[in-house]
């Protein structure tokens, strides 16, 4: 029996589309404002750290590749236990490749002013090849207008997102799952297939997580949007 002129496995497609654009927007829910880590799943680690001026970490290293987002501007010195010294200079909204440190280090701020970061710590092995692949709907290809790609390798695909006031984009497909750094305020409506929407609020600084999905978005507001995507090809 027929509930609607759609064959039954269209009707099921349809729904996973629309729950998945739903979902989009119910990731983003709010984390302790004291806690760092924001998100922590399968792909990756999430934390939102911020360093005050001419402060000073303990001695550490990273044992995961990383994908570090920089909310401010600023300049931080990497001192490791062989005594070499590395100078980053970073400007707001800025977006760098980390590799896995060799050696221990320690950092430090040498700012006037507090900087914070966005830290994406891959929990996948390099090499290989991604579990996806882009489709004919990706929107990068769509929608060139609006999406650039600032990093791509086997692990990751980090996408530059801008949206102008109330712009909308187009109709597009994520192969992977992802997360998101939000570096405006955000007021974005997030819309299904088949015309479900939902919307999305955020402050800038704020971290989300999604999965495969399709939809389109708007920018719901009279100020530019612009976000941060890091894609887990794993």
């Amino acid at each position: 029996m027929k509930i609607n002129s759609l064959p039954f496995d269209t009707r099921t497609a349809t729904a996973r589309l629309a729950f998945a654009a739903v979902t989009f927007v119910a990731a983003f829910a709010a984390h302790a404002a004291d806690d760092p880590v924001k998100i922590d799943n399968d792909h990756a680690r999430v934390l939102v750290v911020s360093s005050a001026p001419n402060a000073k970490s303990d001695l550490h290293e990273h044992k995961m590749n990383r994908v570090m987002i920089y909310l401010d501007a600023g300049e931080m010195t990497l001192t490791d236990t062989a005594g070499k010294v590395e100078t980053l200079n970073f400007k707001a909204g800025e977006v760098l490749w980390s590799p896995a440190t060799t050696r221990p280090h320690v950092s430090l701020n040498v700012t006037d002013r507090p900087v914070r970061i966005v830290e994406v710590e891959l929990k996948s092995n390099p090499g290989g090849v991604g579990a996806a692949k882009r489709s004919e709907s990706d929107w990068v290809k769509l929608d060139p207008k609006h999406c650039k790609v600032e990093i791509e390798n086997d692990q990751v695909r980090v996408i530059r997102a801008r949206y102008g006031p109330h712009e909308k984009g187009v109709m597009h497909k994520h192969a992977w799952s992802y997360v998101v750094a939000f570096l405006t305020q955000c007021n974005l409506k997030v819309t299904s297939p088949d015309g479900q929407s939902g919307t999305a609020i955020k402050a800038p600084g704020d971290v989300s997580a999604g999965g495969p999905s399709k939809h389109v978005e708007e920018n719901l507001r009279d100020k530019p949007l612009e976000v941060v995507v890091v894609e887990f090809k794993k």
